[in-house]
């Protein structure tokens, strides 16, 4: 008997089963020769015990410390920590821990934080960052331990996975077009950025000639400029705006109200990124495109696990679709 309160040990569950130790380890660890009705008579044992292996003890028998690394230059987190979330729901059932380091933009403190995660002999690293066309300013080739990389940059010989713009824009322009918008414009950040740059082209791709794109911050100021300068010109004023992300949409709405512009029965609006505490907040509240960041960690999670396990994967960009979340800013049906 198990007195109340007694940590479960591997000893209980064998004599539960009645099996060795030795045979009661292998069949939890999916490892050893045995028939299929003695590795399921010690799971179910397991089960009913509350069993809990103790981390040390699998990590000798598997040759793995069950946990992985995250590193970040995004240190204010809006990218990072939904994808870090993703991560951790991941591997939170195979019983790995997430080390979260934030290098921000300085070499010396990532390496000082890459060598400490190879010191504590992670099974992996993700490396993130905040755009996806610039990497983190530490080099993570050629490391004993396997790196997958989200929402960031990588060599090309790297898993790498991002979220899909160029569909996420796609899906967001013919949304307006939907909607009866006929003269559309798309007021978004530097075109010195990637994601700029395919969001414009999904842009192009859906309104042709009838589209207008204006280069700018990825900031309200901006939102608040780009408006000023529609509207003083003398042409057609659009009666649809996509956004390449949410500050510059919330810029947009404050500089159309305060002109007397109704949104969303003169203009509709929809931004980039579905920053929930921003797209709420605004008023109407704000549709826009999610970038699913953190369905894009619990890929990240799910890979770094296969990597750890010394499964093959084919090196390359995987984009993940975005989705539109739609709320009152442009009109039409919203979201339940």
């Amino acid at each position: 008997m198990v007195a109340v309160g007694e940590r479960i040990r591997l000893s209980d569950v064998a004599l539960r089963a009645g099996v060795s130790v030795a045979t009661a380890s292998k069949a939890l660890n999916g490892t050893g020769r045995m028939t299929p009705e003695t590795r399921q008579r010690v799971q179910r044992v397991a089960d009913e015990l509350g069993f809990r292996p103790n981390a040390m003890a699998r990590a000798l028998i598997s040759r793995r410390t069950f946990t992985v690394g995250l590193l970040t230059n995004d240190t204010y987190g809006r990218f990072t920590l939904p994808v870090m979330a993703g991560v951790s729901e991941a591997l939170v059932d195979e019983g790995v821990s997430v080390f979260l380091c934030s290098i921000e933009d300085d070499p010396a403190l990532g390496r000082v934080h890459l060598d400490a995660m190879l010191d504590k002999q992670v099974d992996g690293i993700i490396s993130t960052g905040k755009r996806i066309d610039k990497r983190l300013p530490v080099d993570l080739s050629g490391l004993p331990v396997p790196v997958v990389y989200a929402f960031t940059q990588a060599p090309d010989d790297a898993v790498t996975l991002v979220s899909d713009d160029a569909q996420g824009a796609r899906e967001a322009c013919q949304w307006l077009v939907g909607l009866g918008r006929t003269n559309i414009v798309h007021i978004t950040g530097p075109e010195t950025f990637v994601s700029a740059r395919d969001r414009a082209g999904a842009f192009r791709e859906v309104l042709g000639e009838r589209g207008r794109v204006l280069h700018g911050e990825w900031s309200e100021t901006w939102g608040h400029q780009a408006i000023a300068r529609l509207w003083d010109e003398k042409r057609a004023r659009p009666d649809g705006i996509f956004c390449g992300n949410d500050q510059i949409a919330r810029g947009v709405i404050d500089a159309l109200r305060e002109r007397g512009v109704q949104v969303p029965s003169d203009v509709s609006v929809v931004g980039f990124d579905n920053w929930e505490i921003l797209a709420a907040a605004t008023r109407p509240p704000l549709t826009s495109v999610d970038m699913n960041l953190k369905a894009l960690g619990r890929e990240a999670g799910r890979l770094i696990l296969a990597l750890s396990e010394g499964k093959q994967l084919e090196p390359g960009i995987r984009k993940l679709p975005c989705s539109l979340v739609v709320r009152q800013s442009c009109g039409g049906l919203t979201a339940d």
